[in-house]
């Protein structure tokens, strides 16, 4: 997220604020003393809850309530007006950076809500005005839509781009087209007329060996494939690893954790900027390539929330606004799953239960937009090359029976079980990787990963091969076109269009079934260390490629239990026929959805990708109950997704929505400065510009409240330490006889005084900050936190103030109460 002027009304609310308290309210009793000040103030928030109306606050949260409290005197009201848009309406008086943040800070959820509502306001007001006017405002209201549709064009380009470049360059590791050879094997050998191919090759594909003189098979043109897979792929990694290491550090990952805690309204500058998002998408091509054991679903939401960023600047409404600009971006999230997988109302769905933390129904319909577009867009490009535009489509057609709901549950129990594994072991790794040397050396680690799944990768058919291919295939029902060793039965195939019969696995099927659990363990061990390699990886794909190897696995076992015992009860007769009644490929389907849902802690989002990714409707329920067993087993066994493992594991200052805060602790518990401690306070109107300056350079608050007087402790409002530097500087630039021992007023009329002349700052001061009271209890403030987006509140006792709670002692307190570590949130 670049830096970008924000010219809009905050300093000119400042004003505002300072108008209407002065007309319609008595600030000298101190009460909803307002006041914030503390180690780590304002530091980090996240955003309101998705349930919560920003407009339903306590007390007084700003200009917005002040305003409503205005309009509703209605001998006023004309005068109100008057205050409310004259603050508005130049540009002369604006302090320069007002209203920004500063890197790994939290926004200021409800000041941006209300700062949007006023100009939307002003612009209703101006709209009868003049014929530009009502242009404008029309502008104003469907900016959003366009933007989102701007989003989801872009989305799907980037799709079908980053689809047809991994698709070319994972063949290029096994041969080229000589006839054209920006060819990938599947469109070289589309022009052939042979009807069945060796493996996928026909005679235009030329492999490595064929180049070089050898035959297609045997032991030189073996070792040869060997060689040339194992160089391609370090040379795509190192190229990857490279790119991302010079041109920008933030592309490497999934993306998924800081997104959501970028939507929760933490500020992480060039994480969403234009070098991410191109190096994020030549860096996807390449890690797909080089058959590391990742995927590109991930990274697909970080790239699309790039483009949301990036287009959002188009549109000063979104642009210079950091809450508005959120609702974009949970939009280009649910298009980059849309794009992923060619499901758009599971990335609407996903973008809802995972990763956004604020989701109005005016954000749900955009995303549905934006997904819809993007999904357009992709299947208008079909880089797959056939009628759908899904990853994995499957055509079963048997209705399942009742019984197979106990392997279904069974498989989401081993999914919880495979899932909870690599989350602890990806974790216990990437702790080690951070804190060791190994952390130094981020280009070795991703050379030496390369080589060994490389290596091991290659004398396994079934690790060797695209893991989408891997995937596919484990879905599909054995038919009579089907060559693989997995569908190696004893069936005649008479008639093409007969019912398939229940026959007994062949050798073929026992000996695919070794080399797929030996492909399980290689791919569960190699995600480990590959998940957080400084490459673009994402993690979908590898965790629905081993629970589809275990489905599989459990449901050829449970079709030939039919084939053997058909009349048992347990079948209810529907195997006696003749007919095959168990489908091997739905099990692999469910077993998919296991570990993806108990890897991600999805659940609704998941059965709808799912069923969205195959095409297969009929078969919800299967999935439903595998999706929610597998999420019992991982909450059971532990208590996070690898998504927020990984947001705690980088201490990034993210509040959990969905946790519950169970303890019975007040707020003077948790509040900064303790009891008996000195808080560093302002006063309104006897401090000079040398001793406000002074408790900047001594203290290291984010923001500081302002009282009447040291001794009184009456609370007037609560400044920022940004505003404060700015205003300063600005006022030195622009204002004459401004000194050291000029004072600074921050409330009340600005008297002429002996002297030089005094510095007014009331238009930074924000007089109606968030208070509780000191017995407040914490589960109330942590609510207060997670449904407003507060950065801080301040704590008051018989309307003096005692001190500040800031997100980070939110966070702290938290771990405290769980008994973990509160020095792991890092940031401010």
């Amino acid at each position: 997220m670049e830096r970008f002027p924000l010219k809009s009304s905050v300093s000119k609310m400042g004003t505002t604020y300072q108008s209407v308290y002065k007309k319609g309210a008595n600030t000298s009793n101190g009460r909803g003393a307002h006041t914030s000040t503390d180690d780590d103030m304002v530091d980090i928030t996240p955003g309101p809850h998705r349930a919560a109306d920003s407009s339903s606050t306590p007390t007084n949260h700003g200009t917005f309530q002040l305003y409503e409290h205005s309009g509703r005197n209605s001998n006023a009201s004309a005068n109100w007006d008057a205050v409310i848009f004259s603050g508005m309406q130049g540009d002369t008086d604006e302090i320069p950076g007002i209203g920004q943040y500063d890197d790994f800070h939290t926004i200021d959820w409800q000041r941006d809500i209300a700062r949007d509502r006023m100009r939307h306001r002003y612009i209703v007001k101006k709209r009868q005005d003049s014929i530009w006017d009502l242009i404008k405002g029309a502008h104003d209201a469907w900016s959003g839509w366009v933007c989102v549709l701007l989003v989801g064009v872009c989305t799907g380009v980037v799709a079908g781009v980053i689809d047809i470049g991994a698709s070319w360059m994972t063949d290029l590791k096994f041969g080229i087209c000589p006839q054209a050879f920006w060819f990938n094997r599947e469109q070289c050998c589309w022009s052939n007329d042979e009807i069945t191919f060796d493996h996928g090759n026909c005679s235009e594909w030329m492999t490595w060996p064929q180049l070089f003189g050898e035959s297609r098979d045997g032991p030189g043109a073996y070792i040869i494939s060997y060689l040339f897979y194992i160089v391609w792929a370090l040379l795509f990694a190192a190229l990857s690893a490279s790119l991302v290491r010079m041109f920008a550090p933030y592309a490497c990952g999934s993306g998924i954790p800081e997104i959501k805690t970028i939507l929760s309204g933490f500020i992480i500058r060039g994480y969403l900027g234009k070098w991410t998002l191109i190096i994020k998408v030549v860096g996807l091509i390449l890690s797909v390539s080089s058959g590391l054991s990742l995927g590109k679903e991930g990274p697909m939401v970080h790239i699309a929330s790039c483009l949301g960023n990036i287009l959002s600047y188009l549109f000063p409404k979104y642009g210079r606004n950091e809450a508005k600009k959120r609702e974009i971006l949970s939009a280009a999230a649910a298009a980059g799953v849309s794009v992923a997988f060619g499901a758009p109302i599971g990335g609407v769905l996903f973008s809802l239960e995972e990763v956004s933390y604020y989701f109005p129904l005016k954000t749900l319909w955009r995303s549905f937009f934006c997904a819809l577009i993007a999904a357009f867009i992709l299947r208008s490009i079909n880089p797959f090359g056939n009628e759908h535009s899904v990853l994995f489509f499957v055509e079963y057609n048997k209705p399942w029976i009742f019984f197979e709901l106990i392997p279904f549950v069974g498989l989401g129990i081993i999914g919880g079980c495979i899932a909870t594994i690599f989350i602890k072991a990806n974790i216990y790794w990437c702790r080690y990787r951070k804190y060791s040397k190994l952390g130094q050396y981020p280009v070795t680690e991703v050379l030496v990963v390369t080589l060994v799944t490389a290596i091991i990768a290659y004398p396994n058919p079934y690790t060797r091969m695209n893991t989408s291919q891997l995937i596919y295939l484990l879905f599909n029902q054995c038919g009579i076109s089907n060559s693989d060793p997995l569908c190696d039965y004893n069936r005649n195939f008479t008639d093409v269009n007969s019912a398939i019969e229940k026959a007994a696995a062949g050798p073929g099927v026992y000996q695919a079934i070794w080399l797929l659990l030996l492909a399980l363990i290689l791919k569960l061990v190699m995600t480990v260390f590959t998940f957080g390699i400084k490459v673009p990886c994402g993690l979908f794909i590898p965790s629905l490629a081993l629970g589809a190897i275990a489905g599989r696995i459990v449901g050829i076992g449970v079709e030939q239990l039919a084939y053997n015992y058909p009349k048992i009860w347990l079948f209810s007769g529907e195997c006696s026929t003749g007919d095959d009644c168990i489908t091997p490929g739905l099990y692999a389907m469910v077993g998919a959805a296991a570990v993806l849902g108990g890897v991600t802690r999805m659940t609704v989002s998941l059965v709808v990708i799912m069923f969205e990714l195959t095409g297969g409707v009929r078969y919800i329920v299967p999935l439903m109950a595998a999706a929610m067993a597998s999420k019992w087993v991982g909450d059971a066994l532990g208590r996070q997704g690898i998504y927020d493992a990984h947001i705690a594991l980088n201490g990034y200052p993210f509040l959990d929505s969905k946790d519950e805060f169970q303890h019975t602790s007040l707020a003077a518990d948790v509040m900064q400065p303790k009891r008996n401690e000195t808080l560093a306070v302002i006063t309104q109107d006897s401090m000079t510009v040398d001793d406000v300056e002074t408790l900047l350079k001594e203290t290291e608050h984010n923001g500081y409240p302002v009282v009447v007087s040291k001794e009184s402790q009456y609370l007037v409002g609560f400044v920022l330490r940004r505003d404060l530097n700015l205003a300063i500087a600005n006022a030195r630039r622009t204002m004459e006889g401004i000194i050291g021992q000029s004072v600074v007023i921050f409330a009340g009329p600005v008297q002429p005084l002996p002297g030089p002349p005094s510095l007014p700052l009331n238009r930074i001061l924000d007089m109606a900050p968030i208070t509780v009271t000191d017995q407040t209890p914490m589960e109330t403030v942590v609510d207060m936190f997670r449904k407003l987006g507060l950065r801080q509140t301040l704590v008051t006792h018989n309307g003096r103030l005692l001190g500040v709670i800031t997100k980070k002692d939110v966070l702290r307190h938290v771990k405290q109460m769980d008994n973990e570590d509160p020095n792991s949130v890092l940031f401010n």
